[in-house]
């Protein structure tokens, strides 16, 4: 009997220490580290960049000075990535339906480096890094609107609109143009009118960008209750809207070229025509019954904004007035 009973507790033990083992694997410092970074999703803290050092040059009309530059920059980035991981902790519970979001830190199986409580507490710190990097060494002005960004992602669309309504990006996309709001206000300690254009093309660009990932993705987000368009239009209605939206996209960057310059204005237009085709392209597909494509537009959406804020920054660096 003691023999067996030895035998028998010697797999549990060995269970046990393979148990300890891997949960001691998971927890390391480094794979931890990279579950923190992965949930201040890094992608979309790079395009909000995109649009922030442009606009900074846009101010400036040149190049401000690498001390402003580095810290916006650094604090503009804290401030996403704690918005976006306060995102993460928030929809949690559809993020583990869905399968796009399936492999975020929080949700992945055999992966939870990072508990929920931990991951709200890092999310809280970083807004709080960002809050103290830009109020003390830019101005408070950016400050101010870098936290209106991260409570506007958090609380209006987050928790107030995208499980509610099928207009939640529409307005709730408003948090990524707030970039456009930073860069100005860190350079100028004001807002100006043509942060105020950069931010209604960023407005109006967010629908027909997220419209295209929504539509290839549509099974996810009816299997997690969330009423994005797709979810609850036809194709066909959706494919009218995006190119509704993309008209007034490119009619909002044409009220920049007074300010900007006439080579902005042709590239905002030669821009402006390959979105438009490629959204045209998106509809007639949708109206034949042919496969639409949704993420060539998307991809190219990405293309498109960076090219055009591209556009700004050359010019605002040319010596005289484009």
């Amino acid at each position: 009997m003691t023999q067996a009973s030895g035998i028998d507790e010697l797999p549990a033990g060995r269970t046990a220490l393979g148990a300890a083992t891997e949960a001691a694997e998971r927890r390391s410092a480094r794979v931890v580290a990279r579950s923190l970074f992965q949930l201040t999703k890094p992608r979309i803290i790079e395009l909000l960049l995109v649009t922030t050092i442009p606009t900074m040059l846009l101010a400036q009309r040149g190049l401000p000075g690498a001390r402003l530059l580095t810290v916006t920059l650094v604090g503009g980035a804290l401030a996403a990535a704690s918005a976006n991981t306060l995102n993460c902790y928030l929809d949690r519970d559809i993020d583990a339906v869905m399968r796009r979001t399936s492999r975020r830190p929080l949700v992945a199986t055999g992966a939870r480096a990072i508990r929920p409580g931990e991951a709200l507490a890092f999310g809280i710190v970083l807004g709080a890094l960002a809050t103290l990097l830009l109020g003390l060494l830019v101005n408070w002005l950016a400050a101010a609107l870098a936290d209106g960004a991260i409570l506007f992602y958090v609380f209006v669309y987050t928790l107030g609109l995208k499980r509610r309504t099928a207009s939640n990006i529409v307005l709730g996309g408003a948090a990524g143009c707030f970039p456009v709001l930073v860069g100005w206000a860190a350079v100028k300690d004001s807002v100006g009118w043509p942060a105020i254009a950069l931010f209604a093309v960023i407005f109006l660009w967010t629908p027909p960008h997220f419209w295209a990932l929504a539509m290839k993705f549509k099974d996810d987000y009816a299997a997690a209750g969330v009423p994005m368009l797709p979810v609850v239009a036809p194709a066909a209605t959706v494919a009218r809207k995006i190119l509704i939206y993309s008209y007034a996209m490119v009619a909002a960057t044409f009220a920049l070229a007074p300010y900007v310059g006439w080579i902005y204005g042709v590239c905002a237009g030669a821009l402006g025509a390959w979105f438009l085709a490629a959204a045209h392209r998106l509809r007639r597909s949708v109206a034949a019954g042919q496969p639409a494509a949704p993420m060539r537009l998307f991809h190219l959406s990405i293309a498109y904004l960076t090219l055009l804020f591209a556009a700004i920054a050359v010019t605002a660096l040319l010596p005289w007035r484009g």
